[in-house]
């Protein structure tokens, strides 16, 4: 056929022919299906058919003269010239022998598929999916299409919307000549996700680049939403290194409330062959997809981008659309382009957004983009308001799609009611360089007009709407990953939202990985209060109910979680080193968890009391201790995140290190064993004094400098009566002295994790002038500090 090309007979050089997301389609279809990514079946029309189209009804010079004289940022002007020619191309005659092509390609797919099939009919232009510009939404899609004449009609409507205000605005911004852009339309066979589920997948963290990862959207129903950004999905980080070694990797599981679902309707006809329906709260409250389909998805985005990038000889990350069919059961791949804007960054400079006060928050959602920005609010309810926008404001609305483009490049940031980190505003942010917080919830109500507000997008996973214009700031830091020095330079690091972000500094791994942020921010659960439910009040259980829902028990979320939170950081710096602390909370510090205080003893000096070591093996934690390790087990033999070496934080005598190296034996952690190794933090005068003794039964030292000061000096580090008392008082350097120089000795690790070296360089020259083995600092010490140890290493010559 002259005008009609079949999947089949289509591939990644098509894209002059088909336009790139057919010619995708085209690609995959032929060249991944024989691996396993299942692509339904279809065709496409090409460029020629839309250029016979447009002069069979004398169009072509009718279009170029309405368009000529065009001020694409005059959105009166864009919104009338948009409208003519939409209505000349609905008033249109489809060529008789295009039609006839058109009809023929549908009944063989009928062949395929049965009578009347139901087929998504959607747009591809010959400068979409292009490595420098997504084209994402700028024209129409149609799904549950079913015979020739809707078919026919809906090819019409998708013609007509190349010629969509946004699509109009979006090719003048980009540089792309009306004329040099042609329309094919794509049919394909539906996937029943109207009755499962569906999503967005990328085969990179769309926040910050990192590569290692597949990050999976879903939601329940048809994809329109999650792309549009109406529901608020579920989330799934995946690593792709142990994904390849055959482990099950999934990094984090984010629950969504996924509010709406879109469907067939009663009848498949044009205009009204879809229509959202609610979602049953106890579907709400189950992960939309399970752990066999997440990794599934992962190995099918993992296939697909080893294939474009072997096509492309330049690693190609890709954004790609997935289905889970509700019949059958299976998954399939039903779009995918490359992604646009974390590939094309470079990291030969680091920007660093800081907010140097904080204020009321107003309103919280899913951070976009590591930014931060000030402007006053403008809540928009309705894309026909959008021109009351004035530039430099923070759009607020409900969500978007590509009909507010002309006006969101001139926002300051946008926030969104609803969204996940794929949705059309998140997209959209990213390549404007702003930063977005979708998801709100309550955003259009907690915001007012013209009031002054600041969006912080630099604080990990979750961003937050700030009452007033804060001051922040941005350092700029140039990276000189090359110029390394011989000591180790390492990162103290606690939440797994920043990890990705900070993997990108020049470093050595992880010297202290704290687990105390994770249970905080993460599980907020004292892990007696999962364990002993039944002795909890009702309220008590509702909220522990509603905090674990999607986990199937109470202990698997307190693991799982636990889990999530270290993988994230040992996946960042795979296969570098990440020395996860076991957790170190004082008596009233676990007590301030949510149903903390019934199971806690209430202490004269906690800092001083049932901490660290000594929990382990008591008989009131003893249990909550198997949870702790269940979880790191699970990172290391499931994850496949060996990379991760443990450590014990204070240890008050030889015998307690015993203990508690049995107790983590009889939970499955066995030093030595699949290459564990087991630090002891040097942070009691004993652990120097006996660094010996201590040293025989572990792997090494990491100095915690803060406490080892305080016991050394008697000093209470949080009395701000006592001044004048710390790390570099000659005490202290006698003891870190005493046990750099044994473990030296006896050939173990010795590093520092304390806040010394990141306070005062001149105890980081001093540690390199003993022989340190690593130090590791706060992220935005890390640069500096390099330059430090490099010029004391220099001087050691």
């Amino acid at each position: 056929m002259r005008y009609i090309r079949t999947f089949s007979e289509l591939g990644i050089g098509d894209i002059p022919v088909v336009g790139g997301k057919n010619a995708s389609l085209g690609e995959m279809y032929r060249h991944l299906s024989a691996e396993g990514v299942r692509i339904p079946n279809g065709f496409a029309t090409t460029a020629e058919a839309y250029w016979h189209f447009l002069e069979h009804n004398n169009l072509v010079e009718r279009i170029r003269g309405r368009l000529k004289l065009l001020d694409a940022n005059d959105l009166t002007q864009l919104e009338q010239a948009g409208a003519d020619i939409r209505r000349w191309v609905h008033e249109a005659e489809i060529p008789p022998d295009l039609t006839q092509e058109i009809t023929t390609a549908y009944q063989t797919l009928a062949k395929e598929y049965g009578p009347d099939p139901d087929i998504a009919v959607r747009s591809s232009a010959t400068a979409e999916d292009l490595p420098g510009a997504s084209f994402a939404g700028q024209q129409d899609t149609y799904l549950n299409i079913r015979g020739v004449k809707d078919l026919l009609t809906t090819c019409r409507r998708v013609y007509a919307s190349l010629f969509n205000d946004r699509a109009i605005s979006y090719r003048v911004h980009q540089g792309f000549s009306h004329d040099d852009v042609a329309l094919s339309i794509g049919a394909q066979k539906m996937v029943r996700s109207d009755i499962g589920s569906s999503g967005v997948m990328f085969t990179l963290d769309t926040e910050t680049g990192f590569r290692d990862v597949v990050f999976i959207t879903s939601a329940y129903g048809l994809g329109e939403n999650v792309v549009q950004g109406a529901v608020n999905p579920d989330e799934f980080y995946v690593f792709k290194p142990a994904l390849a070694a055959g482990k099950q990797p999934i990094l984090k599981r984010q629950l969504g409330t996924k509010a709406i679902k879109m469907v067939y309707a009663q009848e498949a006809e044009r205009g009204s062959s879809i229509c959202n329906v609610e979602v049953p709260e106890a579907d709400r409250l189950l992960f939309s997809l399970t752990d066999k389909d997440v990794l599934e998805l992962a190995r099918y985005a993992v296939k697909i981008e080893q294939h474009y990038s072997k096509g492309a000889g330049r690693d190609m990350p890709m954004d790609i659309e997935w289905a889970k069919d509700g019949v059958d059961g299976k998954l399939y791949v039903v779009q995918a382009r490359p992604e646009t804007v974390r590939s094309q960054e470079t990291r030969n400079e680091y920007e660093v957004y800081y907010l140097e006060s904080r204020g009321t928050i107003l309103a919280s959602g899913k951070s976009v983009g590591r930014r931060i920005a000030a402007g006053q609010a403008r809540v928009i309810r309705n894309v026909a308001d959008m021109s009351q926008l004035r530039a430099g404001e923070v759009l607020v609305t409900d969500m978007t799609d590509p009909d507010w483009e002309p006006v969101m490049k001139t926002a300051a940031a946008i926030v969104t009611n609803r969204g996940g980190r794929t949705c059309h505003a998140a997209i959209i942010a990213r390549e404007l360089g702003i930063p977005a917080i979708v998801g709100c919830g309550n955003a259009t109500e907690a915001l007012s007009h013209g009031k002054p507000v600041t969006i912080s997008c630099a604080e990990g996973d979750t961003g937050h709407v700030y009452d007033g214009a804060l001051k922040f700031r941005v350092e700029k830091i140039s990276v000189d990953a090359a110029n390394r020095p011989r000591t180790k330079i390492m990162m103290n690091l606690g939440n797994p939202d920043q990890a990705f972000e900070h993997s990108f500094l020049p470093n050595d791994g992880v010297g202290l990985a704290r687990l105390e942020f994770i249970i905080n921010h993460s599980i907020q659960v004292h892990p007696r209060a999962l364990l002993e439910y039944e002795k909890l009040g009702k309220d008590e259980q509702k909220h522990i109910d509603r905090l674990t829902v999607g986990y199937g028990d109470r202990r698997s979320y307190f693991i799982k979680r636990l889990a999530e939170g270290v993988g994230m950081i040992a996946a960042a710096f795979h296969p570098r080193p990440v020395i996860v602390r076991l957790s170190d909370f004082k008596s009233n510090e676990y007590a301030s968890l949510f149903g903390g205080e019934r199971f806690e003893p209430k202490e004269e000096n906690p800092m001083l009391g049932l901490r660290g070591a000594s929990r382990y093996y008591s008989d009131s934690f003893r249990e909550s201790f198997a949870l702790e390790c269940a979880a790191l087990k699970l990172v290391r033999e499931d994850m496949g995140l060996t990379n991760v070496a443990l450590m014990i934080p204070f240890v008050r005598s030889v015998e307690e290190v015993q203990q508690v190296l049995a107790a983590m034996r009889t939970h499955g952690l066995e030093r030595g064993k699949a290459a564990l190794k087991v630090y002891l933090m040097c942070e009691i005068p004993a652990n120097a004094l006996l660094a010996e003794e201590f040293l025989q039964h572990l792997d090494g030292f990491s100095i915690g400098s803060n406490d080892l000061t305080q016991l050394t000096l008697g000093v209470d580090r949080d009395s701000g009566l006592l001044t004048g008392f710390d790390e570099r008082h000659p005490a202290v350097l006698k003891l870190m002295e005493m046990a750099i120089h044994t473990a030296r000795k006896m050939g173990k690790y010795v590093g520092i994790c304390g806040q010394a070296p990141s306070d005062y360089p001149e105890i980081t020259t001093w540690l390199v002038r003993q022989g340190i083995g690593s130090i590791s600092l706060n992220p935005d010490s890390v640069i500096p500090m390099t330059r430090i140890v490099l010029e004391a290493e220099r001087n050691l010559k």
